[in-house]
């Protein structure tokens, strides 16, 4: 191939070239500003929202963990004290096959991996957050927290 061959354009690519010509003119002279400004609906004269620094949403420079989940201490929190979550509590677990599990009927016992009495575990949304034991209030079941794991060890858990 010749340098006079690469000098030479095709049909195609000319025509893609007058393509991107014409909506360019189209486009006239606006900046990146307008035409994100277009592509968002908001009026041209709109300044471009700019992205919150990241520490603005952490606990700050100076505090620790445990300081981050306090209540009182950060009112960014309030935003999501209404959220519901998931809180279950496990007596114990066992791995049985498929057939063991079909041939349970009522009055099946499943031997658990607790011994009785041990403390139970409470879980929020599937993660671990205290532990405790069976307590009966008013003809119902609840659960006294006996160790409740700190936010920092939670954190640790997460990584």
């Amino acid at each position: 191939m010749s340098d006079n061959d690469k000098d030479e354009i095709s049909p195609e690519e000319q025509a893609l070239a007058d393509e991107w010509a014409a909506a360019l003119e189209e486009a006239g002279n606006s900046d990146q500003d307008d035409i994100d400004a277009l592509l968002s609906n908001a009026p041209p004269q709109a300044a471009p929202s700019k992205p919150m620094p990241m520490e603005e949403f952490s606990g700050g420079a100076g505090r620790g963990p445990e300081e981050d989940f306090a209540v009182s201490d950060s009112p960014n929190l309030d935003v999501i004290l209404d959220i519901p979550v998931t809180i279950s509590m496990e007596v114990g677990n066992t791995d049985i096959t498929i057939r063991n599990l079909l041939q349970l009927n009522q009055g099946s016992v499943v031997e658990l991996d607790r011994l009785a009495g041990e403390p139970l575990d409470v879980k929020v949304n599937g993660t671990l957050i205290a532990h405790g034991e069976v307590v009966v209030v008013n003809e119902k079941f609840g659960i006294r927290l006996t160790d409740v794991i700190s936010p920092s060890e939670r954190i640790k858990k997460l990584r």
